[in-house]
């Protein structure tokens, strides 16, 4: 099995594998966006509940909005709002400090890698577990095996795939096939003594600090939870999951009721530097409109104002910070306050995906002249992103921001800042398209108002080229299912960083993990030959990242390359047509101390640093 391949035999535990990095819009990561219109509302208008309650009986809370979480255990999450509570209560290895992308050591004290990068050994901090244990090496071993073996985990494949992780295999017999997958006990991770923990690699990988820094690698009490062989459990996984998740990290579980809020307190015991505030309430609130009505009661410390809420005019920035945080203000409030503003480019992107079986290479070239992503983030987001022509983030892109902006402005192929419809209309043509010989296509988009303005101007803009768009909406999950089903002919969706390189992004782009005739495919390109002429190209660029590992500059030079190489195809293919990168911006009140999340996102973002004044 290859590394960054994506794993067919990785079974049960992949079936999440899709969802990795995805997201949905802007406004609200893997929830809806509703444009309500705010003024007036019942602020119980919510599925979340009475969203009006005075929490200042809760002492010194910090006090956040979230939407609905799915589970408390590191290795089942794949969402961002769980991920945003996982993530204070339990520490891996590395971390990214307030969300920027550069790694350093949390439960590592210290590490050595070998001279030929496939040996990572770590010292660990003297750290305790929320029920008392010493958190060990053989802790952060049995948390492998479980992310690597039990039925509950979706992310198998960081393991045995991103990380590449030395393991033995057996043949199971799934669905009448005969396949390859992980045997259990078997995986390259030692406890050497209780501080020192050894991980064995297939071969070299550039991120492994990074891969590290996430939440599904933070360790669990050995033993705890019975959901792998050779361990009977002291929980179930669903108790573990939802009612007595035992971390390491800064706070510690309180309570959890999935439709209303979450809560964490403050760990006093904790290694590092404890919280300043006594713990965390999570509100649980989908309705946008409900949000910022409880915003503007003041019942949440910092928010982020819907799109229909929000007037780029009272944008006040003062500085730019070394991570591209632009600060400053915002305001007058509905409720006459300012209240402190941050915007960083988070690193990721929102796309249009096509299923290349079921859309003609014309069509789709069509629609990426008719595309205009200038206008998008201008008229429909409020200019709350930035128009994206690469697939890959411009922090992170192969020469950085400025190659990032000359590759867009002047070797882009479809416009730039243009929508060419008369370019559209030839393209069609020279296929055999016209009046008489149109083509419909159905676009299915998840319930976003932003995504559905902009499905309405593609279709009209389409019209005039020979091509009728048919927009329908899905719930989240119901795309993801219909994608992996191959039953999509074009979809918006989006990817947000798992780890902050390209490969983490241009993996989508590989054409034998596009595959939707595969159990888990990572995207539902569908990308083969004889739908793209560029799909060797590609095939060749993505196997060129796999033959040059090392975090070595010889081997950062020749991945560069096939990065680029990766990008030109999918310009020329168009499996998957950038939209926007989207600007995260978030406000606060003046009695909050805080440090706005860099690139990585709030998921990323340890909050025993904030501090709390007296509310007003």
């Amino acid at each position: 099995m290859e590394r960054r391949s994506f794993l067919k035999a990785t079974g049960s535990a992949a079936a999440a594998a899709a969802l990795a990095g995805c997201s949905s819009d802007s406004d609200s990561d893997g929830t809806e966006d509703e444009a309500g219109t705010g003024d007036g509302m019942d602020s119980t208008d919510s599925s979340g509940g009475d969203v009006g309650t005075d929490l200042k009986e809760d002492g010194d809370l910090w006090r956040v909005n979230t939407g609905t979480m799915t589970t408390m255990d590191p290795i089942e999450a794949t969402d961002t709002q769980s991920g945003i509570v996982i993530q204070q209560m339990f520490d891996p290895l590395m971390n990214y400090p307030n969300s920027q992308p550069a790694v350093e050591g949390l439960m590592a004290a210290d590490y050595e890698v070998s001279d030929d990068f496939t040996t990572y050994t770590f010292q660990l901090k003297d750290a305790t577990f929320h029920n008392g244990d010493t958190v060990t090496a053989s802790d952060f071993a049995y948390a492998f095996e479980r992310l690597t073996a039990s039925d509950n985990s979706s992310r198998a494949y960081f393991v045995l795939d991103s990380l590449g992780v030395t393991h033995e295999t057996t043949t199971e017999t799934v669905d009448g096939e005969e396949q390859e997958v992980y045997k259990p006990g078997t995986l390259g991770v030692t406890a050497v003594d209780e501080t020192t923990l050894e991980i064995q690699l297939d071969a070299p990988f550039a991120s492994t600090l990074e891969m590290l820094a996430y939440s599904s690698f933070s360790p669990v009490p050995e033993g705890l939870v019975g959901d792998i062989e050779g361990y009977d459990g002291e929980m179930t996984q669903a108790e573990f999951s939802s009612s007595n998740p035992i971390g390491n990290g800064p706070f510690e579980f309180d309570t959890w009721d999935s439709g209303t809020e979450a809560r964490v307190g403050a760990y006093d015991d904790y290694y590092g530097e404890s919280p300043s505030v006594d713990g965390v309430h999570f509100a649980v609130i989908e309705s946008d409109s409900a949000n910022y009505n409880y915003a503007m009661n003041r019942n949440a410390d910092i928010f982020e104002l819907p799109t229909a809420q929000y007037d780029p005019g009272k944008v006040s920035v003062e500085e730019e910070d070394d991570q591209g945080r632009q600060i400053g203000t915002y305001g007058e409030l509905r409720n006459g306050a300012t209240a402190n503003y941050s915007g960083v480019s988070t690193i990721g992107v929102f796309y249009l995906g096509f299923n290349m079986a079921n859309v003609p290479k014309p069509v789709r070239q069509a629609v990426a002249y008719a595309m205009n992503q200038h206008t998008v983030v201008e008229q429909v987001f409020k200019q709350r992103g930035e128009p994206a022509y690469n697939f890959t983030p411009k922090s992170i892109f192969p020469g950085g921001a400025q190659n990032y902006n000359d590759r867009a402005e002047n070797e882009y192929p479809y416009g730039y800042d243009d929508s060419q419809l008369g370019q559209a209309r030839s393209v069609m043509e020279e296929a055999g398209y016209g009046e008489n010989e149109r083509v419909a296509i159905e676009l299915t988009i998840y319930e976003s108002g932003v995504w559905s303005e902009t499905a309405s101007i593609l279709r009209d803009q389409l019209q005039s080229v020979y091509i009728d768009l048919e927009v329908n909406q899905a719930p989240f999950n119901t795309l993801l299912e219909r994608g992996r089903n191959g039953e999509l002919e074009m979809y918006s969706l989006g990817w947000v960083a798992d780890w902050p390189a390209p490969d983490n992004f241009l993996q989508l782009l590989n054409p034998p993990q596009t595959d939707t005739s595969l159990d888990f495919p990572i995207s539902y390109v569908n990308w083969q030959p004889e739908n793209g002429d560029a799909a060797q190209q590609a095939e060749e660029a993505y196997q060129s990242l796999s033959d040059n590992p090392a975090p070595t500059e010889e081997d950062q030079a020749a991945r560069n390359d096939a990065y680029i190489k990766l990008e030109n195809a999918n310009w020329e293919d168009v499996a998957m047509l950038p939209v926007y990168h989207e600007l995260r911006e978030l406000f606060w009140y003046d009695h909050v101390d805080f440090t706005p999340p860099a690139g990585m996102g709030p998921s990323r973002q340890k909050m025993n640093t904030v501090s709390l004044g007296e509310r007003e």
